[in-house]
């Protein structure tokens, strides 16, 4: 069978320990995976000698800034760092402008999407009508009009009876919800409480507005036997109760951001406005705990939880700003970072990126096997690159992590065996 082109030389890193590390030709055909091998003399190939090549990226929280938010970013600015960082998949929340709560919402979310770029956009229902915390929105419908999930984001539910409706609602339907644990009642700070808060006078969010907030959903979830997923976890407290779901047999999933895995409440420090994130910043023990859970698989998957912003957005007084990282463009540099140090597996990495996200949406799981959708990311491990605003297609510079040097640099992304990017951040599509 002739191939429509060949991957030659690239060290193949499924995320899956049982195939990974392999070393041989992935022949391409009609958007599959059509052989893996050693390709025959004379054939249509990509020389990919000294690259690493693993299923495609997909990410379970991205806001796309469209519609409503354009002065933060578009569609087009976002879909092509997606692309950048190794990502042909993203799970949108329903806090957008307006809230999609409606079919036509969501469909003009799609529509644009398709247009921008061949990134899959998955958008997520709201909840609750325009996410007030008090209506029942019509699920049906949105499921019907392509939400794959419902949530609520981190906006705040009237009561618990409300939540159990709206659960009750979304089992009936099928439908999966995710959440982002948060009690309002106790989230009224901008920063970690803790000792950096009280030096700097800041307002302090306690671990307890995360954990209170997940321990109530937890058990809604044990009652009403939904399927749910929870987002950008920050503390050790929420690591053991998903410990604890999990040994009950809940059927639950859950991921972390990345930044949270670097970074502590230690970086807002000199009132440093990059660091403002929702949940906050945590401990050096709250670090090592979701680490731990992403090593033991307790944790599912790292997202990013990329929120562009607009440099106005940045320069008020610390707790006046707009929390939110734009990670997109990073992530794979800063995952390497954690391979080098240590604390996590190349392994474990790719499947938090590709493969884990792929099982919280219910899809097949890629291995590089012959059969296989293309969905391939190409990259240079130990290329170096500055995290400088002109090296990042996203409108949202706003990153703790700017002016530093990664190591890690996407070189190809193919969509259903189609190339979509060369050269990584900072270079031409």
């Amino acid at each position: 069978m002739t191939m429509d082109i060949w991957l030659c030389g690239a060290r193949l890193e499924t995320g899956d320990r049982d195939t990974q590390g392999r070393d041989v030709d992935v022949g391409i055909k009609q958007g599959k995976i059509a052989a893996l091998g050693t390709m025959p003399a004379g054939s249509p190939h990509l020389d990919c000698t000294g690259l690493t090549l693993a299923p495609a990226f997909t990410d379970l929280s991205a806001r796309l800034r469209e519609p409503g938010d354009r002065e933060h970013g578009s569609m087009m600015t976002e879909t092509a760092a997606a692309l950048a960082g190794g990502f042909v998949q993203l799970v949108v929340p329903p806090d957008t402008r307006p809230v999609m709560d409606a079919p036509a919402i969501v469909a003009l979310v799609l529509e644009r999407a398709a247009v921008a770029s061949k990134v899959r956009v998955f958008p997520l229902g709201a909840l609750t009508r325009g996410l007030d915390g008090k209506s029942l929105a019509n699920m049906a419908a949105l499921k019907a009009a392509g939400c794959i999930a419902v949530s609520q984001a981190r906006r705040p539910m009237a009561s618990a009876e409300t939540l159990l409706r709206c659960l009750e609602y979304a089992a009936g339907q099928g439908l999966k919800v995710f959440f982002s644990p948060e009690d309002a009642s106790l989230a009224q700070g901008c920063v970690h409480e803790g000792f950096m808060a009280s030096r700097l006078g800041l307002p302090g969010i306690p671990s307890s507005a995360e954990t209170v907030a997940m321990a109530t959903q937890l058990l809604l979830v044990a009652q009403t036997g939904i399927h749910a997923h929870f987002g950008q976890l920050s503390t050790a407290g929420s690591v053991m109760l998903l410990r604890w779901a999990r040994s009950q047999g809940l059927p639950v999933t859950a991921d972390v951001s990345m930044h949270q895995l670097h970074l502590t409440d230690e970086s807002i420090d000199g009132f440093n406005a990059m660091a403002h994130v929702r949940p906050p910043l945590r401990s050096e023990t709250d670090r090592q705990a979701l680490l731990e859970g992403i090593r033991e698989g307790t944790i599912d998957a790292i997202c990013s939880d990329h929120q562009p912003l607009d440099a106005s957005a940045k320069l008020a007084p610390f707790a006046s700003t707009i929390p939110g990282i734009s990670t997109l463009e990073t992530m794979l540099g800063l995952g390497l970072r954690l391979v080098r140090s240590g604390e996590l597996s190349r392994t474990r990495l790719v499947d938090a990126l590709a493969r884990a996200p792929r099982r919280v949406l219910g899809q097949a799981m890629p291995s590089l096997q012959v059969g296989d959708v293309a969905d391939l990311v190409a990259f240079d491990e130990n290329l170096g690159w500055q995290v400088m605003p002109e090296q990042l297609r996203s409108h949202g510079h706003n990153t703790p992590f700017l002016g530093q040097t990664l190591q890690g640099k996407v070189t190809q992304v193919w969509v259903e065996g189609q190339p979509q990017i060369r050269g990584g951040p900072g270079l031409a599509v």
